[in-house]
């Protein structure tokens, strides 16, 4: 009989753990190369060169260009969508059976719109709590509603 590999994700908008569960009973262990990181800097520290400057449409005044997304929202926006496509490779290799997503609530929405129908497919269960911290031996006590280590 084939083991059923459920992998859980633990995510906030910068950084990722990818944990695995062979089963009731067997705990949870880190998979290889199951950390990702994205970048924690403030936006004033990414945004270092001021804002561009444009005329203004009637008249002789200038005043600068504010972009319409913040640098950090970008660069947040860019690392759930690397966790997507590490899912999506993983999936096709066949790597896990099922998937648990347990995400800050707006790196749960953020990672929702990346995730592909293959992803979507495996998922058994979210949870929006930021656990990202927490150590893995404790795990185990936080995801007991939604998996039996």
């Amino acid at each position: 009989m084939r083991k059923t590999v459920t992998w859980i994700v633990l995510a906030d908008a910068a950084e990722a753990r990818i944990l695995a569960n062979d089963g009731p009973g067997k705990g949870l262990y880190e998979v290889p190369r199951g950390r990702l990181h994205g970048t924690k800097q403030a936006n004033r520290e990414i945004m270092a060169d001021r804002p561009g400057r444009t005329f203004d449409r009637a008249g002789q005044g200038r005043h600068s260009m504010e972009p319409r997304h913040s640098a950090k929202q970008v660069s947040q926006e860019a690392f759930l969508a690397g966790v997507a496509r590490r899912l999506e490779r993983a999936v096709a290799a066949g790597h896990y059976d099922s998937l648990i997503l347990v995400a800050a609530p707006k790196a749960l929405g953020g990672l929702r719109k990346h995730l592909s129908r293959q992803v979507i497919d495996r998922i058994s269960a979210e949870m929006p709590k930021d656990l990202i911290q927490v150590a893995t031996a404790d795990l185990a006590r936080h995801l007991a509603p939604v998996l039996p280590a």
